[in-house]
């Protein structure tokens, strides 16, 4: 590779992301495919970048202080996002709890019923059950009698995911752990008597090469002193103090998760949540410190500009490429995060949609992070179940454009619509993901510049593919679909380009 730039300087004036990008002092920002030996502080250290954009920093100094962060956004958002999480690219959340036994609408039932009494769940109480009936009473048909978290982990492993992400509390307040800070609202107290959280994570860890992840809501609908705070207009705290805090203290703690997966700050400040004591805590002294990752969800105000990596809003997907790690987490059932029993086929996302979700999102430097939702009794729908390995399927023979890739230089094809780039991280091969098979089975491609020691090889096929430049850019002439091993979406890797 040809140098481009060889540079003495001070490690602390450059800020170093795992995920690709590099945040310069004054608020320039590039995009890189990064190694770090290890953090750097106060100590010299030789940047060097080649013509693919590569970065190694390699301390000069015998020995190195581990870096702590202050409680404060500057400091936390200097810490380098760890590199497993961007090499992932594909991830499986997991929306679980009571929410499943009525199973209707969505998982917010509770607080449409409750909270903004909407007529549609009103109407549904008053037919199937009792007068008087508390959302409490749902709690003991929580049965999870089915759940295998052995079979789930195989279903996850199967599905290319390189990680998994389960609630374990969701806005409703019930922990699928046996926390000591949520009296008989918990999955040990009432409902299936187990540790949920407990009994997955151990799956996945002995059964599996995925990285164990948990979700937990800030906020609670109907807690009384997450009311009172509210009332209070969040001058008091002593719902964060007494419920939020102890519970991520203690889930950190118990289950070690490499993701904390942060939601429902209900118009809260992060200083109210006292978020930024917490991630410091995380990021300096927990026992997941060198692994773990966070998303931007710890206040108002906070998510899209803080944090290890952003989330924005749920179905983030900007179709563009972003100056900071991201995450686009969406859900197969397209009107709801938890299982309900009044969804149609329709409401599903086919696995060409999810595939087209997932390539456009990697080409513009996002992860995806899936959702599906598990019945009360344990069980992952069919429908579920067949989305998920038939996108496995599709990565088995195709995750080399997806995992441990870099945005290219393209995210779109300049000539043809529906084609997603990759590049390899060491620039020297494209990926084409073509989402719609092109009439006569000939490619354009209008980006790529090409020279006489381009290959181009249609990943999948064995055979030759033949192709020549054809202004705009380059023609491409394909086999028969019939003759290819994918059938929703098909990647073309073009190596030795010009560009």
């Amino acid at each position: 590779m040809q140098l481009l730039a060889f540079a003495l300087l001070f490690v602390s004036s450059v800020q170093v992301n795992f995920a690709g990008f590099v945040e310069k002092s004054g608020g320039v920002q590039s995009y890189f495919d990064v190694v770090v030996d290890v953090p750097v502080k106060d100590s010299h250290s030789i940047l060097q970048i080649n013509e693919y954009n590569d970065i190694d920093v390699h301390k000069t100094t015998a020995q190195a202080k581990p870096q702590r962060y202050t409680p404060d956004w500057t400091s936390l958002d200097s810490r380098p996002l760890p590199s497993w999480y961007d090499e992932a690219k594909f991830g499986i959340f997991v929306h679980w709890g009571i929410f499943s036994v009525p199973a209707y609408g969505s998982e917010w039932f509770w607080w449409y019923w409750k909270g903004a009494k909407k007529p549609e769940y009103e109407e549904f109480m008053k037919r199937n059950y009792p007068p008087g009936f508390s959302y409490a009473e749902f709690a003991p048909k929580f049965t999870a009698e089915f759940y295998d978290p052995l079979e789930w982990a195989e279903i996850f492993k199967s599905s290319g995911a390189k990680y998994v992400v389960l609630t374990s509390k969701h806005h409703e307040g019930y922990t699928l752990w046996p926390s000591k800070y949520s009296w008989n609202w918990n999955a040990m107290d009432v409902g299936p008597k187990r540790d949920l959280v407990g009994d997955l994570a151990e799956a996945i860890r002995n059964s599996t090469d995925l990285k164990f992840g948990l979700y937990h809501s800030l906020f609670e609908w109907f807690h009384p002193l997450y009311q009172r705070d509210e009332k209070n207009n969040f001058t008091t705290r002593d719902f964060v103090e007494l419920k939020t805090l102890p519970e991520l203290y203690e889930i950190v703690n118990k289950y070690k998760p490499s993701i904390v997966w942060s939601d429902g700050d209900q118009g809260a400040n992060d200083v109210y949540w006292n978020s930024t004591d917490f991630i410091a805590w995380l990021y300096n002294d927990s026992p997941v410190q060198e692994d773990v990752v966070v998303n931007d969800r710890w206040g108002s105000g906070v998510a899209c500009h803080h944090g290890g990596f952003y989330t924005c809003d749920d179905r983030f997907n900007p179709g563009k490429l972003l100056p900071h790690k991201w995450e686009n987490c969406l859900t197969i059932d397209k009107n709801s995060w938890g299982y309900r029993r009044n969804a149609r086929l329709s409401d599903f996302l086919s696995t060409h949609e999810l595939i087209k979700e997932l390539s456009s999102t990697v080409s513009c430097g996002g992860n995806m992070l899936l959702n599906v939702g598990p019945t009360n009794d344990g069980l992952i729908a069919p429908i579920f179940e067949e989305r998920l390995r038939q996108m496995g399927d599709w990565l088995k023979i195709n995750g080399e454009a997806i995992y441990s890739t870099l945005p290219w230089t393209y995210q779109n094809d300049t000539f043809t619509p529906d084609v997603w780039y990759t590049s390899s991280k060491d620039g020297k091969t494209v990926y084409a993901i073509v989402l719609v098979w092109p009439q006569w089975n000939v490619l354009n491609l209008g980006a790529p510049e090409v020279s006489s020691h381009t290959k181009i090889t249609l990943i999948g096929y064995d055979e030759d593919i033949d192709w020549v430049v054809s202004p705009p850019g380059i023609q491409i002439t394909l086999p028969a679909k019939s003759e290819v091993s994918s059938d929703v979406a098909w990647v073309v890797r073009l190596s030795n380009l010009v560009n």
